[in-house]
């Protein structure tokens, strides 16, 4: 590690560029119902507008993953933002609903690269306390995403029309791409090693955190898919009563992982993360068991809830950042997997689920409890990194 001149600014401006990445889909989302009567198509068709990028997203990943050997991540890190805002910009222009369908899969996959190369910057730049607290402060602003986004979609889609939201994500992308022109702040963290995916994918180690981290994520975002329906429709609660219950885990989840570092540094990160799987777990088969019970009760439910945000949050950024030190110097591809372990457990969880949505609290809380249980299976099965 070498001391970086502007730590904190660098950080600044990763955190802004990896929330561009998320915001590609909460922030459309309000405008994607009125899209087929601006660029014609049908509700199905605009459904794909979001399904075409999260495509985009999972290509661009492991693009980035195998190019971040081979290319100076500083260039790679500062492309992909200026890509993102070119691509933005046409997304605003489309003329068709299937020319946004396709621009839209590109937007995702050019959008990826600061995900990617996030927590390696913040292993460049910190040392291992610093760094999992780094990562904790970039988890917890990156959770707000979900929840904040979609409003200011709203806002936008009244201020100026559907176009608005990809024009200020353009633009906001082709600012931090000059800004990190003018003042170079992006570390180089390539290693410029030839690393194969399948080198990774049979590292048992790398395997024990980088599917723990999936499992314990995957399984408190299925429940999140899910909450609101199932609130909603089967336990004729409000939308309000889910928000309640986001904005609590929320709020447990960035207190946790705020003090994730500290506690990592005092305790040990594999104890940690040991603790905050357990937790997750818990909190998972309270709520499968409430479920099987027959409770209806939401303010159960959010208190339920917050175990498995406050497990994630501990076990979070010491487990990320374990998971990138388990790649053995290939820190992009090590990263992308994560990320995609992360999307895949979330949409075969979500899939699983989602026949049996209106039946209760119970088959939801199962599919979450699955995902829990299988990342405790990660932390006995597989070897640990030495200490």
């Amino acid at each position: 590690m070498t001391v970086h001149p502007r730590p904190y600014l660098t950080l600044a401006l990763v955190v802004t560029a990896t929330l561009l990445g998320l915001m590609g889909t909460d922030l459309v989302l309000p405008a994607v119902p009125s899209l087929p009567e601006t660029l014609g198509g049908d509700a199905a068709a605009a459904q794909l507008v979001l399904a075409a990028y999260v495509g985009g997203t999972s290509i661009g990943l492991l693009a980035f993953g195998a190019l971040g050997d081979r290319f100076a991540s500083r260039s790679l890190f500062v492309g992909s933002l200026a890509l993102t805002g070119i691509v933005s910009f046409a997304c605003a222009w489309a003329p068709s609903i299937g020319w946004l369908i396709v621009l839209r899969a590109l937007q995702g996959a050019v959008a990826s690269g600061p995900a990617v190369f996030a927590p390696a910057i913040a292993r460049a730049m910190f040392d291992e306390a610093r760094a999992v607290r780094a990562i904790g402060a970039l988890g917890s602003i990156e959770s707000l995403a979900p929840a904040l986004a979609p409003i200011l979609g709203v806002w936008l889609l009244a201020l100026g029309g559907w176009q608005l939201s990809f024009e200020l994500i353009g633009a906001i992308a082709l600012a931090l791409a000059a800004i990190n022109l003018a003042l170079p702040l992006i570390p180089q963290t390539s290693r410029r090693m030839a690393g194969r995916y399948a080198l990774l994918l049979r590292d048992k180690v790398f395997l024990r955190y980088a599917l723990s981290q999936a499992f314990v994520l995957g399984g408190l975002l299925v429940f999140v898919f899910g909450a609101a329906a199932v609130m909603v429709r089967s336990f004729g609660g409000t939308i309000a009563d889910f928000i309640v219950m986001q904005v609590s885990g929320i709020v447990t989840f960035i207190l946790c992982a705020n003090f994730a570092g500290s506690l990592a540094a005092r305790f040990g990160a594999e104890r940690m993360i040991g603790i905050g799987t357990a937790m997750a777990a818990a909190g998972a088969t309270g709520m499968l068991l409430y479920g099987l019970a027959g409770g209806t009760s939401t303010i159960a439910i959010t208190a339920l809830f917050v175990p498995i945000n406050s497990g994630l949050g501990l076990r979070g950024p010491p487990g990320f950042y374990r998971a990138v030190v388990a790649s053995h110097g290939d820190d992009a591809r090590g990263s992308a997997l994560v990320i995609l372990f992360i999307m895949a457990a979330t949409a075969l969880g979500t899939a699983a689920a989602a026949p049996f949505i209106e039946q209760g609290l119970a088959p939801l809380a199962a599919a979450a409890f699955v995902l829990e249980l299988a990342a405790l299976a990660c932390l006995v099965l597989l070897p640990r990194l030495p200490d």
